[in-house]
């Protein structure tokens, strides 16, 4: 018995230094033994939102690349982006599964409970060069987003996609097939999987990708349709701390860029686009940054104009915990709306 509590003291022990000895990305590591560990990461995140002008969000949450017209003057209060992640380590095999409260699906309302159903984001295994499931996809830099009270920034001219893939990475080469969906199309003739292409530059001085994209689209009105586009992102060092990042997109991207600011079809034709996000980061100490970031994304046939810009002041408080306050303008220019807003946020990252 003795020796059965010394034991489970040692693991305890080891397990508390563990957590403590990681960063708030990293989260609390656990090892199992000598091939197994499990991680628990996440943040609980707190937000407080004021939207003034003529058009709303979409998603009533965080700006993407469409809006509502809509008349509004609205203070809003919410913890939907707060999220959790675990990650199992077996040998050469890491299996990876995280969820947020961003779910459509709510199960209470803003009289009584606010409550949010749970939301899958990513779920994978990850074998040496292979990554089966759902993961970001593989034509994103997820490392050229933008840092803003709301995770990713600029969406409405970003790449920014989540979905079920199959990929084979080798250096900076990285290929991938992916869930083919022709959005204002005929999504039940999607027989023909995305065809992903990245390769990634890096060096002390950041990463630069390069990307295409190659899709069979179908029509409501019965036509398959090449699709094709491209993408150049990265992240840039600048000085000691401070960085640039940037997304140029073109082509036929579709959905895979702006989050709906263009459509994969408009009618019986292929939409092309080109969007285009910057963000500067700069940090006062080593405590305080300021970020500053403008997206836009125009297309050919619908004739969208969709932008976005904001500057931010994030303060470090613990390496887990910091505040924040942004300002910026959401503006669909093809429809003459827009609006302006500030946004607070609070997060303690695990």
């Amino acid at each position: 018995m003795i020796i059965r509590k010394l034991k489970i003291n040692k693991i305890a022990t080891a397990i508390v230094l563990t957590a403590i000895a990681t960063t708030a990305n990293a989260g609390y590591k656990i090892k199992l033994s000598d091939k197994d560990t499990l991680e628990f990461g996440g943040y609980v995140k707190g937000d407080m939102r004021y939207v003034d002008g003529s058009v709303n969000s979409l998603v009533d949450d965080y700006w993407i690349g469409l809006g509502v017209a809509q008349d509004i003057s609205r203070t809003k209060f919410s913890a939907r982006e707060s999220r959790f992640n675990t990650k199992y380590t077996h040998g050469d095999v890491v299996a990876f599964i995280e969820m947020d409260f961003l779910g459509s699906n709510a199960t209470g309302n803003e009289i009584v409970s606010n409550s949010y159903s749970p939301r899958l984001r990513h779920a994978f295994i990850k074998y040496q060069n292979f990554l089966v499931g759902q993961t970001w996809t593989t034509f994103q830099n997820t490392s050229s987003l933008a840092e803003a009270a709301d995770f990713g920034g600029p969406l409405v001219a970003a790449a920014f996609i989540r979905q079920g893939q199959i990929r084979y990475t080798s250096g900076g080469l990285a290929l991938s097939l992916e869930n083919p969906e022709s959005d204002k199309g005929d999504s039940s003739q999607d027989s023909v999987p995305d065809i992903v292409a990245k390769y990634t530059f890096k060096g002390d001085w950041g990463n630069v990708s390069v990307a295409g994209l190659a899709r069979q689209l179908n029509t409501v009105g019965g036509d398959s349709k090449s699709a094709f586009g491209f993408g150049v992102a990265g992240r840039i060092k600048v000085g000691e701390k401070d960085d640039f990042r940037f997304q140029l997109h073109g082509g036929e991207t579709g959905r895979y860029v702006g989050v709906v600011a263009a459509r994969d079809l408009v009618g019986e034709e292929v939409e092309e686009s080109t969007s285009i996000s910057l963000a500067y980061r700069h940090f006062w100490n080593d405590s305080l940054r300021t970020n500053v970031f403008y997206g836009r994304t125009e297309t050919d046939v619908a004739n969208a104009d969709r932008r976005h810009w904001g500057v931010n002041v994030f303060k470090s408080y613990t390496p887990q915990l910091s505040f924040g306050i942004e300002v910026g303008n959401f503006d669909q220019a093809d429809q003459n709306i827009d609006s302006n807003y500030a946004q607070f946020s609070a997060k303690f990252a695990f």
